[in-house]
Protein backbone atom coordinates (compact mmCIF):
# COMPACT_ATOMS: atom_id res chain seq x y z
CA UNK A 1 0.00 0.00 0.00
CA UNK A 2 1.53 3.49 -1.07
CA UNK A 3 2.83 5.42 1.63
CA UNK A 4 1.20 8.79 -0.35
CA UNK A 5 -2.17 9.90 -1.14
CA UNK A 6 -2.94 9.65 -5.13
CA UNK A 7 -3.66 13.44 -5.49
CA UNK A 8 -6.26 14.67 -7.94
CA UNK A 9 -6.11 17.48 -10.21
CA UNK A 10 -8.88 18.91 -7.60
CA UNK A 11 -6.53 18.62 -4.83
CA UNK A 12 -3.70 20.04 -5.69
CA UNK A 13 -2.53 23.93 -4.40
CA UNK A 14 -1.06 26.06 -6.00
CA UNK A 15 2.63 25.04 -6.12
CA UNK A 16 1.43 21.74 -7.04
CA UNK A 17 -0.72 22.43 -9.96
CA UNK A 18 2.40 23.87 -12.49
CA UNK A 19 4.37 20.72 -11.82
CA UNK A 20 1.59 18.25 -12.37
CA UNK A 21 0.99 20.52 -15.94
CA UNK A 22 4.59 20.32 -16.89
CA UNK A 23 4.64 16.26 -16.05
CA UNK A 24 1.10 15.52 -18.34
CA UNK A 25 1.55 18.30 -20.48
CA UNK A 26 5.17 18.01 -21.22
CA UNK A 27 7.68 15.98 -23.86
CA UNK A 28 6.44 12.52 -21.65
CA UNK A 29 2.76 13.38 -23.08
CA UNK A 30 3.45 13.78 -26.44
CA UNK A 31 3.86 10.72 -28.75
CA UNK A 32 2.64 7.42 -28.34
CA UNK A 33 1.37 6.46 -24.74
CA UNK A 34 3.46 3.62 -23.91
CA UNK A 35 2.23 3.70 -20.26
CA UNK A 36 -0.32 5.48 -18.83
CA UNK A 37 0.85 8.88 -16.77
CA UNK A 38 -2.39 9.03 -15.05
CA UNK A 39 -4.80 7.01 -14.01
CA UNK A 40 -8.70 7.26 -14.90
CA UNK A 41 -9.57 10.12 -12.09
CA UNK A 42 -6.53 12.15 -13.20
CA UNK A 43 -3.81 11.13 -10.60
CA UNK A 44 0.21 10.67 -11.04
CA UNK A 45 1.08 7.13 -11.68
CA UNK A 46 4.96 5.64 -10.95
CA UNK A 47 7.09 8.76 -8.67
CA UNK A 48 5.46 11.35 -10.24
CA UNK A 49 3.16 11.35 -7.80
CA UNK A 50 5.77 11.74 -4.75
CA UNK A 51 7.17 14.84 -6.87
CA UNK A 52 4.10 16.95 -5.88
CA UNK A 53 4.69 16.32 -2.01
CA UNK A 54 7.90 18.70 -2.61
CA UNK A 55 7.21 20.57 -5.70
CA UNK A 56 10.27 22.51 -5.99
CA UNK A 57 12.43 19.79 -5.61
CA UNK A 58 10.15 17.79 -8.04
CA UNK A 59 9.43 20.01 -10.35
CA UNK A 60 13.45 20.03 -10.77
CA UNK A 61 13.95 16.29 -10.80
CA UNK A 62 11.16 16.07 -13.49
CA UNK A 63 12.90 18.71 -15.65
CA UNK A 64 16.14 16.52 -14.88
CA UNK A 65 13.89 13.53 -15.98
CA UNK A 66 12.90 15.00 -18.94
CA UNK A 67 16.34 16.23 -20.38
CA UNK A 68 17.60 12.51 -19.39
CA UNK A 69 14.97 10.89 -22.05
CA UNK A 70 14.30 13.38 -24.49
CA UNK A 71 17.92 15.72 -24.86
CA UNK A 72 20.73 13.27 -24.94
CA UNK A 73 23.00 11.95 -27.26
CA UNK A 74 22.41 8.49 -25.97
CA UNK A 75 20.49 6.76 -28.82
CA UNK A 76 17.04 5.19 -27.08
CA UNK A 77 18.55 1.92 -27.06
CA UNK A 78 21.17 2.49 -24.71
CA UNK A 79 19.34 4.66 -23.07
CA UNK A 80 16.54 1.87 -22.33
CA UNK A 81 18.77 -0.54 -21.87
CA UNK A 82 20.78 1.61 -19.30
CA UNK A 83 16.84 2.37 -17.54
CA UNK A 84 16.22 -1.27 -17.55
CA UNK A 85 19.49 -2.10 -15.74
CA UNK A 86 18.96 0.29 -13.21
CA UNK A 87 15.99 -1.02 -13.01
CA UNK A 88 16.93 -4.76 -12.05
CA UNK A 89 19.00 -3.75 -10.09
CA UNK A 90 17.04 -1.83 -7.66
CA UNK A 91 13.88 -4.57 -8.23
CA UNK A 92 11.85 -1.80 -9.50
CA UNK A 93 8.72 -2.79 -10.84
CA UNK A 94 7.39 0.51 -11.95
CA UNK A 95 10.04 1.30 -13.97
CA UNK A 96 9.88 -2.25 -15.55
CA UNK A 97 6.23 -1.47 -16.39
CA UNK A 98 6.83 1.61 -17.95
CA UNK A 99 10.32 1.48 -19.63
CA UNK A 100 9.88 -2.35 -21.48
CA UNK A 101 7.17 -1.70 -23.71
CA UNK A 102 9.66 1.94 -24.62
CA UNK A 103 12.37 -0.32 -24.64
CA UNK A 104 10.73 -2.33 -27.45
CA UNK A 105 9.29 0.39 -29.39
CA UNK A 106 13.04 1.93 -29.15
CA UNK A 107 14.28 -1.84 -30.82
CA UNK A 108 15.37 -3.94 -27.98
CA UNK A 109 14.43 -7.57 -27.84
CA UNK A 110 12.05 -9.74 -25.39
CA UNK A 111 15.79 -11.78 -25.29
CA UNK A 112 17.90 -8.91 -24.65
CA UNK A 113 15.19 -7.36 -22.13
CA UNK A 114 14.92 -10.68 -20.10
CA UNK A 115 18.95 -10.57 -19.92
CA UNK A 116 18.86 -7.19 -18.41
CA UNK A 117 16.01 -8.10 -16.25
CA UNK A 118 18.13 -10.95 -14.83
CA UNK A 119 21.66 -9.17 -14.41
CA UNK A 120 23.20 -10.74 -17.25
CA UNK A 121 24.57 -8.96 -20.66
CA UNK A 122 22.31 -9.11 -23.26
CA UNK A 123 24.28 -10.43 -26.20
CA UNK A 124 24.50 -7.09 -28.52
CA UNK A 125 25.97 -6.86 -31.88
CA UNK A 126 26.54 -2.74 -31.39
CA UNK A 127 30.22 -2.76 -29.19
CA UNK A 128 29.11 1.29 -28.30
CA UNK A 129 26.11 -0.48 -26.74
CA UNK A 130 27.86 -3.34 -24.91
CA UNK A 131 30.78 -0.89 -23.55
CA UNK A 132 27.38 1.62 -22.07
CA UNK A 133 25.81 -1.21 -20.49
CA UNK A 134 28.78 -2.75 -19.22
CA UNK A 135 29.26 0.93 -17.13
CA UNK A 136 25.70 1.95 -15.75
CA UNK A 137 26.01 -2.23 -14.60
CA UNK A 138 29.10 -1.57 -12.24
CA UNK A 139 27.63 1.76 -11.78
CA UNK A 140 24.83 0.66 -9.89
CA UNK A 141 26.53 -2.84 -8.98
CA UNK A 142 29.88 -0.44 -6.90
CA UNK A 143 29.02 3.02 -7.83
CA UNK A 144 32.32 3.26 -9.58
CA UNK A 145 34.17 1.91 -13.02
CA UNK A 146 37.30 1.09 -12.94
CA UNK A 147 39.91 2.25 -15.79
CA UNK A 148 39.23 -0.50 -18.43
CA UNK A 149 35.10 -0.43 -18.21
CA UNK A 150 35.36 3.53 -17.83
CA UNK A 151 38.21 3.52 -20.95
CA UNK A 152 36.12 1.65 -23.15
CA UNK A 153 32.89 3.62 -22.82
CA UNK A 154 34.34 6.59 -23.59
CA UNK A 155 36.11 4.99 -26.77
CA UNK A 156 32.97 3.64 -28.40
CA UNK A 157 30.68 6.76 -26.87
CA UNK A 158 32.15 9.79 -26.24
CA UNK A 159 32.56 11.55 -22.79
CA UNK A 160 29.38 13.58 -23.40
CA UNK A 161 26.99 9.72 -23.13
CA UNK A 162 29.70 8.75 -20.46
CA UNK A 163 28.53 12.09 -18.26
CA UNK A 164 24.83 11.05 -19.42
CA UNK A 165 24.87 7.88 -18.56
CA UNK A 166 26.32 8.80 -14.97
CA UNK A 167 23.35 10.93 -14.46
CA UNK A 168 20.67 8.96 -15.90
CA UNK A 169 21.60 6.28 -13.21
CA UNK A 170 21.80 8.96 -10.52
CA UNK A 171 18.06 10.10 -11.43
CA UNK A 172 17.07 6.49 -12.02
CA UNK A 173 18.48 5.03 -8.55
CA UNK A 174 16.89 8.42 -7.13
CA UNK A 175 13.15 7.53 -8.41
CA UNK A 176 13.47 3.39 -7.66
CA UNK A 177 14.80 4.60 -4.01
CA UNK A 178 11.39 6.79 -3.73
CA UNK A 179 9.84 4.60 -5.20
CA UNK A 180 10.68 1.72 -2.80
CA UNK A 181 10.47 4.11 -0.13
CA UNK A 182 6.83 5.31 -0.92
CA UNK A 183 5.86 1.90 -1.27
CA UNK A 184 4.47 2.76 -4.76
CA UNK A 185 3.79 -0.13 -7.67
CA UNK A 186 2.29 -0.56 -10.79
CA UNK A 187 -1.03 0.47 -11.91
CA UNK A 188 -3.79 -1.47 -10.46
CA UNK A 189 -1.65 -2.58 -7.73
CA UNK A 190 -1.34 0.66 -5.77
CA UNK A 191 -4.44 2.45 -4.45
Amino acid sequence: MTRLPRLTPGELDLDQRPLYDAITGGPRAGGPQLFALTDAQGRLNGPFNAMLFAPRVGAALQELGSAIRYRTSLSDRIRELAILAVAAHWDSAFERYAHEPIGRAAGLTDAEIAAVNAGTAPELSDPAEAAALELVRVLVARGDADDAVFDRAVSLNGIEAVVELTTLVGYYVTLALQLRVFRVGTPGDSA
